[in-house]
């Protein structure tokens, strides 16, 4: 399976939805796992990081969204119980 991983786009996220720790694992597994450049930049993984843990890095977000399945952060929610 492909899976993509964006680059968030609000202002002040500076969360990704998987380390390169992350990307390793899945790639073991047999997927083949697309990163946006600069995706885990701002927390500190560069995409070299990336890379080195078996992702392919894409330069926009249109090939990460090409992708089968894609890992996106989203804040938290506000949820109410019944």
């Amino acid at each position: 399976m492909r899976i993509g991983i964006p680059k968030e786009v609000k202002e002040q996220e500076h969360r990704v939805a998987a380390t390169p720790a992350g990307v390793t694992e899945l790639s073991r597994s047999g997927h083949e796992v697309l990163v946006q450049s600069g995706a885990g930049q701002a927390i500190g993984f560069p995409d070299a990081a990336y890379a080195a843990a078996g992702a392919r890095v894409v330069p926009d977000a249109a090939s990460v969204y090409a992708a089968d399945l894609i890992f996106k952060v989203k804040e938290p929610q506000a949820c109410l119980l019944y």
